[in-house]
């Protein structure tokens, strides 16, 4: 379902450009040869993450919040909205932030790419299922979200630029996408972020327990970034609209990936059980055939492999900044 002409290799707009999956995002761009303006406001991304690309020509970073105005002079190819407030430590201390982000920054940004005839990819979540009585979740499951629990700033936030999207698809005639994005790990995320791995990993580094909430059976299943990026950028080049699951299928326990960090990280680490937070989801998997059928795309990159690409990144980061 490929498109004759490559938006990903012409002018790009990364939202959240300086955030953990915007910056993979970014350097994936200018590695194939776009040209890339990334808005960030740096409240939860920051300008390190892309100083690797500020020397490049095909590369420009520009503070921006997106809830107040988007203005990006020149031709655009393609808008990726990213922009948002992604673990729950974050979420939770931006609730308002996060609601305004996910609805007039994503407003914004939608009309950004209408006003330059560009395709738009909004990057939505597969935390729009909330916790899943279906399992694993296709794209077809409408999901079972608290609206009013902690966690429904977010998820009711990507619910709603779900729908915004698809209104001005269909209103509007723009070329959109929905990715649903499942968890991801890697390189670049921040040690006190809030969610599992990071978590894990700067825990285990430094020898502490590591904290599992609940008993530790329900299950996430985690993608390396490289693989959610490749995907992200196969849907972008398609001509599909989505909503499309981008994640691996592979099901493990929350204990199970606390486990196995310890072994990677060669620590002594124990681990300790604490109170599980309110809604947090007891499964996560997508059903990623649609990704699979539409897009050739699958994940490569096994869990062990990837784990020790993201621990040895964190042990560098970590000591660089001791």
């Amino acid at each position: 379902m490929a498109r004759s002409d490559s938006a990903t290799a012409g002018r790009v707009v990364v939202t959240g450009g300086a955030g953990f999956l915007g910056s993979h995002l970014c350097t994936a761009l200018v590695d194939r040869g776009a040209h890339v303006v990334a808005l960030d406001n740096f409240l939860t991304g920051s300008p390190a993450n892309v100083a690797h690309l500020m020397d490049s020509p095909r590369f420009r970073l520009q503070r921006c919040d997106v809830t107040d105005f988007v203005h990006v002079p020149g031709d655009v190819d393609l808008v990726l909205h990213f922009a948002s407030p992604a673990s729950p430590v974050d979420y939770l201390q931006l609730p308002i932030h996060t609601l305004k982000v996910g609805s007039i920054g994503t407003n914004h940004a939608l009309g950004l790419a209408m006003e330059k005839g560009a395709r738009f990819l909004l990057a939505s979540t597969s935390e729009v299922y909330g916790d899943p009585l279906v399992h694993p979740q296709p794209e077809s499951y409408w999901g079972n979200v608290n609206p009013v629990g902690p966690r429904g700033v977010y998820d009711e936030a990507k619910r709603y630029a779900e729908a915004l999207t698809t209104a001005y698809r269909s209103a509007h005639g723009v070329d959109t996408a929905i990715v649903r994005i499942f968890n991801t790990y890697g390189p670049r995320m921040r040690p006190h972020d809030g969610r599992a791995i990071p978590t894990f990993v700067r825990q285990a580094l430094a020898g502490e327990p590591l904290t599992v909430a609940g008993d530790g059976t329900q299950t996430r299943s985690v993608c390396y970034v490289d693989d959610l990026v490749r995907g992200i950028l196969a849907l972008a080049d398609s001509g599909h609209p989505g909503p499309m699951n981008i994640g691996n299928p592979t099901e493990l326990s929350v204990r199970r990936i606390a486990e196995d960090v310890v072994a990677a990280t060669g620590s002594t680490s124990s681990i300790e059980y604490v109170e599980r937070p309110v809604d947090d989801p007891q499964v996560r998997r997508p059903d990623t055939a649609l990704a699979e059928r539409e897009l050739g795309w699958a994940p490569a990159v096994a869990w062990q492999e990837g784990l020790e690409r993201t621990v040895e990144w964190f042990a560098g980061a970590l000591a660089r900044t001791a």
